[in-house]
């Protein structure tokens, strides 16, 4: 059975470019074994992630997530079973929001920043829908 989990979480330390990657790296060479696929969509200290995949496989990686270090106020934004991937495309794709239109932020939120924690879960879904059809979503696996 597949699953669509959507979390939020603040970075513990402040993040940089090395802080990314090495965020993207470990998902993915990790989540390919685990059948997980998703985005990592970041702006300041605010981290918004999609996983997919099989549920055992979902709840194991988010738990972990949670217990993680670099990670603070971890909110499990949605949750769902789906018949099928939308983020399959990417064993972990990359949205950097300081990158994005300012007025997509605003379509989905008060203010034209990424806050999650002042969003529904929903209105999070449909902005990386957005961001999947504006093509804003970068590091497709091959």
């Amino acid at each position: 059975m597949l699953v669509r989990l959507l979390y939020a979480s603040r970075a513990a330390a402040p993040v940089n470019q090395d802080t990314i990657e090495s965020i993207l790296q470990q998902s993915r060479s990790y989540n390919p074994s685990l059948g997980v696929t998703g985005i990592l969509c970041h702006g300041g200290d605010v981290y918004m992630q999609v996983l997919e995949g099989g549920r055992a496989a979902v709840n194991e990686l988010y738990n972990k997530i949670v217990r993680d270090p670099r990670h603070t106020e971890v909110l499990l934004l949605h949750y769902e079973e789906v018949a099928e991937r939308r983020f399959s495309g990417w064993t972990m794709g990359q949205v950097n929001v300081s990158k994005i239109n300012p007025s997509t932020l605003l379509k989905y939120s008060e203010r034209p920043e990424l806050d999650p924690f002042a969003t529904s879960g929903k209105a999070s879904l449909a902005l990386l829908e957005e961001l999947i059809s504006t093509a804003q979503i970068v590091g497709r696996a091959g």
